[in-house]
């Protein structure tokens, strides 16, 4: 089977779980079907060096001819959200122009940018292939959650006949959660439509590191026998850093020897920079992503690992940093909806410790509660990873459900 994909980020680009297209893309070609995967020249989180390497490659060839990654130039991303719009809007259609070229089976897409399920619908319908299309969010529910817009507003609108637009024209739908899935089945895409994969953690790459044996430690000059709230991944306003940085300040005279380190970039953290400068935050650290060969050290820094989110974020969101977390053998703080499925799997697991998103003095005492209550958690999440959130486990169930949409629409 030939399946056309497109991203607008990949390898070497550094981003948040980076790994899991990439798994998905090396399963599809390994299971012997024949990927082509459309990809500007890459520009996030690298140097501008490696940037001028990859615009002199056209195309990369993978895995015996089962994966050919095809390269256009697009301009480099930049921090302007107007620029960043259009350059997504470059994007697509040029992804459209290459889709109409491209023979193919079928259409896999991811749901960044939003736009893209849209595209893929469109081109779907023209070349009369099935659309597998995998949602890692859910937009325009994650604008309203971040509160970047309001519900009922022209862009929510706009986001909600985009939204259904490509339901329409999806065959089969991947998404990560039950909450997800209930939450298009409302929108009126049936539940025979629907497979649920939840995200994994690349447990060959992420493991648990002691600390005497981190590089980060002597790299960024930390005090090993502090204790450490980690958070690692995209700083943006949807994170709510903003709420971390005020339980830092409360908590700085209280607790000598405990540190919040904050790993990542986004468009917040200029203004994190600004509040941590100005606040005189010693108590908080913040040094940029690492290279992917180092993320087992990233997830193994901390004596617990943070996931944080404005309130109402809980039934679109299901950070897939959470599974790295616990691949680590880290406990899991979790600063999020009460009645979310993550805050529900961490206490059906035993791997940490729920505080009510937006609530710093629930965050403090949960923190409290984890500077002495810290080493089951790590094991019990570190087991239950294993057992149930590896890639050998999900990987499967991305390729059946793409095959199945096949076999589908051939029938018909």
């Amino acid at each position: 089977m030939r399946i056309l994909t497109f991203s607008a980020y990949f390898t070497p680009e550094i981003a948040a779980s980076m790994y899991l297209s990439e798994d998905i893309f090396e399963a599809m070609a390994k299971e012997g079907h024949f990927v082509d995967l459309y990809v500007p020249t890459p520009c996030r989180g690298i140097s501008n060096e490696v940037r001028k390497q990859y615009k002199r490659k056209k195309t990369e060839v993978k895995y015996d001819g089962h994966l050919i990654i095809h390269r256009f130039r697009l301009y480099k991303e930049g921090k302007n959200t107007l620029l960043r719009a259009l350059r997504y809007a470059f994007l697509v259609l040029k992804f459209f122009w290459f889709g109409l070229k491209q023979k193919t089976d079928a259409i896999f897409v991811q749901s960044t940018p939003p736009v893209q399920g849209m595209m893929a619908g469109l081109l779907a319908s023209v070349k009369k292939v099935p659309l597998i299309y995998n949602l890692q969010d859910i937009f325009p529910d994650s604008l309203v959650n971040s509160g970047m817009t309001q519900s009922g507003s022209l862009i929510w609108k706009i986001g909600r006949w985009v939204e259904n637009f490509s339901y329409k024209r999806t065959s089969r739908f991947i998404v990560i959660s039950d909450d997800f899935k209930r939450n298009i089945i409302e929108k009126g895409v049936s539940p025979d439509k629907i497979t649920v994969v939840p995200n994994w953690a690349d447990t060959s790459s992420v493991y648990p590191v002691v600390r005497e044996n981190n590089k980060l430690i002597d790299k960024y000059h930390l005090n090993p026998s502090d204790f450490m709230v980690v958070y690692s991944g995209n700083i943006g306003f949807s994170q709510n850093i903003d709420l971390l940085l005020d339980v830092a300040k409360a908590l700085a005279a209280r607790y000598n020897q405990l540190k919040f380190v904050l790993i990542g970039d986004g468009a917040a953290k200029k203004h994190i920079e600004e509040r941590i400068k100005n606040e005189k935050a010693k108590n908080v650290v913040l040094i940029p992503f690492q290279p992917y060969e180092d993320i087992a050290h990233v997830f193994s820094l901390g004596d617990a690992g943070l996931i944080i989110s404005k309130p109402g974020v809980g039934d679109s969101s299901v950070p897939s940093k959470t599974w790295s977390i616990m691949a680590a053998g880290k406990p899991v703080l979790a600063s999020f909806d009460l009645n979310s499925e993550l805050c529900n799997l961490i206490e059906s697991v035993g791997c940490g410790v729920c505080a009510s998103a937006g609530n710093a003095d629930d965050l403090i005492r949960a923190i409290e509660f984890l500077m002495n209550n810290n080493k089951e958690f790590g094991i019990n999440g570190y087991e239950y990873v294993k057992n149930n959130r590896s890639s050998s486990v999900c990987l499967p169930k991305y390729i059946k459900a793409i095959e199945d949409a096949v076999e589908s629409a051939n029938k018909m």
